[in-house]
């Protein structure tokens, strides 16, 4: 059985910051109810998540008032919670799928025999067709998102808290794993807190949303009553909550010109991890021209992020050749990207990964921001205007001076994407831009990539954004697929 969630006057303040991340909040959520969190960017959505499963760490803030799961403090040796976290790189322990399904079940004391049994079922639930041996390391991030969905599908907790579940899963799938996680609440009727910037793939499935502002509770109601409600649903809008009426975005009227260089090709390109002994993509070929927007989509597991690292130098062709030309080859002794030093390499192409807490190298936003523009020799003035305008832009002035690792998952996707902006390099390749955006923060990095274009840059963008995709004028490769397309159509 579920059981009921409540915060009384809770707060949460970073220890780096004068500002509370949360709160106070008060909250009553009933056994068994199932809720959709939403909120900006930075409200502090993910830090209520963490509290309720009982995995804030003490020595990183300071709390205020309380928050109970049923008539206990929150605490994870208990089992009684199941959390799924935003990244999906953070929840993988063991290096065989079925090892890790086991972990928690293992936690918790359940028989063998109960573990083995569930181990395929949940992995099954979640889509992954994979045997129990196959090596983690070989995951894409949507594939690890459905592994520690599957391994609180196995644990079966009373109460299940999601942060963006479905962020790194195809749109097609993204659907059939909101099913299961639906599925694996009933079987215990338990309770379910869920935070999700796709509101329409939720709203009608949850009893209750929850919407967080800036300082404190903003709405909470049925879906019927805080998204019909006009002058309501005007205020969401305002403070960057996505709602299900939200219309899809007009692609602009650009194209790069026909006089524009072709800065990188791939041809029979195949393309694998280190020390992999097959391709995770063949038979690639590309051309990206200055001022083109291109997107690389397909379903998880397909080498989209793979196929964008070794686009950006950063992993040697499994077969085949990335060649760059024109402006970008400018200086260069080798015509592939891999064989470049990594000096030389930097400032041409920018590779924005997945996870965004591996590519922070300062200890503060300001300092982060600066760091490319320097180095590559932008005069002291224009460094701190290129900085204060990608501050503003994104929506992350009130932390310039907070420590990169201390942001929310969105603030840091803002973060590495600027960052790697900064500079102008003439290629930005850039994995799941939009991860975790609210409106308000998306428009401003749709704002941002149209003036990386604008300025003769190239994108090359593995997303499952659609609507950003088109926002920025790009042609789809599609990749997975019997049809995919490698030339690709502009949207118009």
């Amino acid at each position: 059985m579920g059981l009921p969630v409540r915060a009384r006057g809770f707060s949460w303040r970073h220890a780096d910051r004068d500002a509370a991340a949360i709160g106070p909040l008060d909250l009553d959520i009933a056994a068994g109810e199932k809720v959709l969190l939403l909120g900006p960017s930075g409200a502090g959505k993910s830090t209520l998540l963490h509290a309720i499963a009982g995995v804030l760490p003490v020595e990183a803030g300071e709390s205020t008032g309380e928050i109970l799961i049923g008539d206990d403090a929150p605490d994870p040796r208990r089992g009684v919670t199941g959390l799924v976290l935003q990244d999906p790189d953070s929840q993988v322990i063991f290096s065989r799928v079925g090892d890790d399904v086991a972990f928690g079940m293992e936690n918790l004391g359940l028989p063998v025999e109960v573990i083995d049994e569930r181990i395929g079922s949940s992995l099954a639930a979640m889509g992954l067709d994979l045997p129990t041996d196959h090596p983690t390391a070989a995951l894409s991030g949507g594939q690890k998102q459905r592994l520690a969905l599957a391994g609180i599908h196995a644990m079966a907790p009373e109460v299940i808290v999601l942060d963006e579940p479905t962020a790194n899963i195809d749109p097609a799938s993204a659907a059939s794993v909101r099913d299961a996680v639906l599925t694996a609440a009933a079987v215990t009727s338990a309770t379910m807190i869920v935070v999700e910037h796709r509101v329409s793939l939720w709203a009608e499935f949850v009893d209750t949303v929850i919407v967080l502002g800036r300082d404190g509770l903003l709405a909470q109601g049925s879906p019927v009553a805080v998204f019909g409600d006009p002058e309501l649903a005007e205020a969401l809008r305002a403070s960057g909550i996505w709602l299900p009426s939200a219309q899809s975005p007009v692609a602009p009227d650009r194209a790069p010109a026909a006089s524009a260089p072709v800065l990188l090709t791939a041809s029979g390109l195949s393309v694998a991890r280190p020390r992999a002994h097959a391709p995770a993509a063949t038979d690639l070929s590309l051309e990206v021209s200055a001022g083109e927007a291109v997107g690389i989509v397909g379903p998880n597991g397909a080498g989209k992020s793979t196929t964008a690292l070794t686009l950006a130098g950063l992993v040697e062709e499994f077969s085949g050749e990335v060649r760059a030309h024109g402006p970008l080859a400018e200086g260069a002794k080798h015509g592939r990207p891999f064989r470049w030093p990594s000096a030389f390499l930097a400032p041409r192409i920018g590779m924005v990964f997945q996870e965004p807490e591996h590519q922070f190298l300062k200890g503060s936003v300001h300092d982060e921001l600066a760091l490319g523009p320097r180095l590559a020799g932008w005069p002291a003035a224009e460094v701190e205007a290129r900085v204060e305008s990608l501050l503003g832009t994104l929506g992350l002035g009130a932390v310039a001076h907070a420590h990169p690792q201390g942001l929310s998952g969105g603030e840091k996707r803002r973060l590495s994407v600027a960052a790697m902006i900064a500079p102008r390099p003439q290629i930005l390749i850039v994995d799941e831009p939009t991860f975790g955006q609210d409106a308000l923060t998306w428009a401003g990095l749709v704002e941002l990539f149209r003036d990386v274009l604008d300025h003769g840059s190239a994108v090359i963008a593995v997303s499952h954004d659609d609507d950003f995709l088109t926002a920025i004028g790009g042609r789809r490769i599609v990749l997975g697929s019997a049809e995919r397309s490698l030339e690709g159509e502009r949207v118009e």
